[in-house]
């Protein structure tokens, strides 16, 4: 199960004693504060605690960059000006920090974002409970034949069985192994710290996971991004939709210039000037290269 029978109780005494503050708060966040979204077969995420809104995104420009933001009429107009150009320090005023359980190879993904505080369930002084990430049977594909780090078709009939017996074996024998290892019935018993090396890396684990909002966009834009890793993109839609509730208009600013935006060089800005005056342009007229003008015609036409 996702929660543990103690930690859910935890989180019913929380929500259930609300406290009084001067701070500033945000509605939609609020609704979010200490609930376990589920995601994959045992992993959740969930809000611990966070800092800051909408406001305090355009408070921190403002008194940043003074007249230079005065021409900007309203809260939402200035925080998609700060998102089109790129301005990353009124976002770092916004803090969250989850609680997030995720299988191991996840985490691994996940910590090459060095832009964190983390502080991971140790396996050196707890034993970790007997769950592994088991994909449903429409997540296992084979190899992509063009992308190296992709997958490609998914694995059909005896294929995605064998695979899936495969998964589900090795996991219970490992962690079999594991019990056994480190149990003291009549026997010494191996360190936890050793121990742990035979366990799988689809056993989850459990980390709280701290970020500033800036860094946070980063991580939601390149994990939330469909040629992500499903195993961590479910992560970040879950994350994606609490931030949507957090700063609704800082995730909508973000959504149209980031998440769904294109970086065009300045000869397809120039081709894009020219097809607008009705201009033919062609990739020998354009000067880019045949890959740039690939991917600039598949930004141009979908």
């Amino acid at each position: 199960m996702p929660l543990t029978l103690e930690q859910q109780a935890e989180i019913d005494t929380l929500r259930s004693q609300p406290q009084e503050t001067l701070r500033t708060v945000a509605p939609g966040m609020e609704r979010h504060l200490y609930t376990a979204h589920p995601v994959l077969d045992h992993g959740f995420v969930r809000v611990v605690d966070y800092m800051g809104d909408d406001a305090a995104i355009c408070q921190a420009a403002r008194v940043s960059y003074g007249k230079g933001t005065k021409s900007v009429s309203n809260d939402e107009g200035l925080i998609r000006y700060l998102m089109r150009h790129w301005h990353s320090t009124p976002f770092e005023m916004c803090e969250v920090k989850l609680h997030v359980k995720l299988p191991v190879f996840v985490a691994r993904q996940w910590i090459r974002h060095r832009t964190a505080n983390v502080n991971e369930y140790s396996a050196r002084y707890s034993i970790l409970d007997r769950e592994f990430y088991i994909p449903a049977p429409d997540a296992l594909a084979a190899q992509s034949t063009t992308n190296n780090q992709g997958r490609g078709e998914a694995l059909q009939g005896d294929e995605a069985e064998r695979v899936l017996r495969i998964l589900q074996d090795d996991a219970m024998r490992c962690y079999d192994h594991y019990e056994q290892m480190i149990s003291e019935d009549g026997q010494q018993g191996l360190a936890r710290e050793l121990a742990r090396m035979n366990l799988p890396a689809n056993v989850y684990t459990q980390w709280y996971w701290k970020v500033d909002l800036h860094n946070l966009l980063h991580f939601l834009r390149l994990r939330a991004d469909a040629h992500a890793q499903y195993e961590i993109r479910v992560y970040a839609d879950a994350i994606c939709a609490i931030v949507a509730d957090w700063v609704p208009a800082a995730y909508k600013a973000f959504e149209d210039y980031r998440m769904g935006g294109a970086t065009l060089s300045s000869s397809a800005l120039d081709c894009v000037r020219r097809m607008l005056k009705g201009e033919e342009v062609t990739q020998e007229s354009s000067g880019m290269s045949k890959g740039e003008w690939r991917e600039f015609m598949a930004v141009i036409e979908p």
